[in-house]
């Protein structure tokens, strides 16, 4: 299961990506818009500003926008960033790996062999979903409810 806090973060960039090439959206619209704590947003969107996946502005006309364009912002790197590891269990992380406790022989794991397929599969998807893909996809379910 994904956090609040990765759910809220994935808003916030669909949000931000429909609005890209415009003016910097305040915390405040974002969170009205989207029904999320302006106070967690803060948090939220400032991790991404330093990760470089949001630009912030101060000021009159200041607030967020996106740094690059919402199809260059993929799921696997949203979710990174904000819950760390992808994988199910800590042996199959690429990027965060670390021994189970209980495993004497990983290589011949068959519950560790089974979770990197799933490892994978779920990458795949995750690395070809953009928020640009998200956007879409919502306005293609919105066609279909019309």
């Amino acid at each position: 299961m994904i956090s609040k806090k990765t759910k809220y973060a994935i808003k916030a960039l669909m949000v931000l990506g429909r609005n890209y090439g415009k003016d910097p959206m305040q915390i405040v619209k974002i969170a009205e818009e989207e029904n999320i704590p302006k106070k967690f947003l803060e948090q939220i969107l400032l991790e991404m500003r330093n990760a470089g996946i949001l630009y912030s502005k101060k000021g009159a006309g200041g607030g967020y926008s996106l740094n690059k364009a919402p199809e260059d912002v993929y799921l696997s790197q949203v979710m990174r960033l904000i819950d760390g590891p992808i994988a199910l269990l800590p042996c199959v992380s690429l990027n965060f790996y670390r021994s189970c406790d209980e495993c004497t022989q990983e290589h011949v794991c068959g519950i560790r062999d089974t979770f990197i397929d799933v490892r994978n599969a779920m990458l795949q998807i995750l690395n070809d979903t953009s928020v640009a893909h998200l956007i879409n996809k919502e306005k293609q379910l919105n066609l279909e409810t019309e």
